[in-house]
């Protein structure tokens, strides 16, 4: 029988916005790392942190909950200029976050 991955939860946001411009930046590097840069990727970190800080700011601190706000709300995106998907750029936002808190994404909170 399979058990359940337990929910994480973020820690409530002090300052959203430098949370989320902490993010933005994150992203951007990560972005420009993984394949090679691209003007749009800018875009797509500005994009991403506004999804993240405005769920924060309604008072989301599930990452699941933000995972899958980002995948739902840049299905809009326009990612024909670029390597990445929806899905990419919101389980790369997922991975930084877990990074922050001290969690290894392919490994658990240990």
């Amino acid at each position: 029988m399979s058990v359940p991955i337990s929910p994480i939860q973020l820690p409530p946001c002090g300052d959203c916005a430098a949370d989320a411009e902490w993010l933005e930046q994150a992203l951007l590097s990560w972005l420009n790392t993984e394949y090679v840069p691209e003007a749009v990727n800018t875009a797509i970190a500005q994009r991403a942190a506004q999804v993240y800080r405005r769920q924060r700011l309604e008072g989301e601190h599930d990452l699941g909950g933000i995972l899958l706000a980002l995948v739902t709300e840049l299905q809009q995106f326009d990612f024909s200029q670029s390597f990445y998907s929806e899905f990419a750029v919101a389980n790369a936002v997922s991975d930084l976050l877990l990074r922050r808190l001290g969690i290894e994404p392919c490994c658990g909170a240990g």
